[in-house]
């Protein structure tokens, strides 16, 4: 593997501006920022002199960020290493929680930054660990089976060339260890057209990314983790980047803002409950002048929720998105 490589790029908190007007920071309180990564929102927030923020990321390598708002802003800033899938394990004592808040993109210095090997220009053995990982894209691509990889590049990445590139693959890797050098050449010759809009290995990478990570049962957990920690009249806002991502967010959204059945044992008409008040039906997305500044804001869409009841139930997010949670756990056989 390539020595670490950091190019630092200019940050830009994607829909900083939305995000603000939403979550009101002017009145005081505190604020979990779940997706630190180089503290935009969070610094954000802390100009406002009344408030204080929790920030959690799993990216050991974000500390840095981390130590330079700690000087800034003492006792207000406290930055914890782990997975938002943890968010409901942190000390909420006296702690007036106002909102949590998930950007769930990855930051331009995170993609440049070859170690991590997010990036298909990246050299030698493939990565995209985020930290808190038990597995790499290493060993998903030498060691699961080809109709594992299969579904994984087809459900995760949206992949129309899964079935091939799997058979690839799983080919090549009887002559050697397969570095990330040979899986992009294994995908560019699993495609017919000498030219494509985007990258021909950007949905395989982003289906592997989410795999290693465990991207799918994260969110999930913490979508139902932090609106069980919010007290009610608390906000829970999602910046979302790619369609799976988009979609379960928006289910969690909508299925909670309607009328629900409190229990699958009472008459449908006579109690049902609200927990949820949607923000914006329609995601909110950046401005043609954000886009210019920020090219891979594009993409982003921003979604909002009030609390406005509690609901102590299994939430059946999990049934909804069964096949893929069933998909993640693959890993068993690493």
């Amino acid at each position: 593997m390539n020595a670490t490589i950091k190019l630092e790029k200019k940050h830009f908190p994607v829909l900083l501006d939305e995000l603000i007007s939403i979550i009101s920071p002017l009145y005081g309180g505190t604020f979990i920022d779940c997706t630190f990564g180089e503290g935009g929102y969070s610094k954000k927030i802390l100009e406002y002199k009344k408030n204080s923020v929790i920030a959690i990321d799993r990216d050991r390598d974000v500390k840095t960020h981390a130590e330079v708002l700690k000087k800034k802003f003492g006792k207000r800033f406290i930055f914890i290493n782990s997975t938002f899938k943890e968010i409901n394990s942190i000390n909420k004592t006296n702690k007036n929680i106002k909102a949590a808040i998930f950007d769930l993109g990855y930051s331009a210095n995170q993609i440049l930054d070859y170690s991590k090997g997010l990036s298909f220009s990246s050299k030698g053995k493939l990565n995209m660990k985020m930290g808190i990982n038990r597995f790499s894209a290493h060993e998903t691509i030498n060691k699961l089976e080809e109709e594992h990889l299969k579904k994984i590049f087809k459900y995760f990445g949206d992949e129309k060339n899964a079935n091939l590139i799997a058979k690839k693959i799983v080919f090549e890797r009887k002559k050697r260890l397969l570095q990330t050098e040979d899986l992009v050449k294994i995908i560019e010759t699993s495609y017919k057209r000498k030219y494509t809009k985007s990258h021909k290995s950007t949905k395989v990478f982003q289906a592997l990314r989410i795999f290693v990570n465990q991207e799918i049962s994260q969110l999930i957990y913490g979508l139902i983790n932090s609106f069980k920690i919010l007290p009610v009249g608390g906000y829970l806002v999602f910046v979302t980047f790619h369609s799976i991502e988009d979609r379960i967010v928006k289910f969690f959204f909508k299925n909670y803002s309607e009328s629900s059945n409190i229990s699958r044992y009472l008459p449908e008409a006579t109690h049902e409950k609200k927990i949820l008040k949607l923000l914006n039906k329609k995601p909110i997305i950046p401005t043609k002048k954000e886009i210019f500044l920020n090219p891979p804001s594009r993409s982003a869409k921003l979604r909002a929720i009030k609390k406005i009841g509690t609901y102590e139930n299994k939430m059946n997010v999990f049934e909804k998105y069964a096949n893929l949670l069933k998909i993640e756990n693959f890993s068993k056989n690493l």
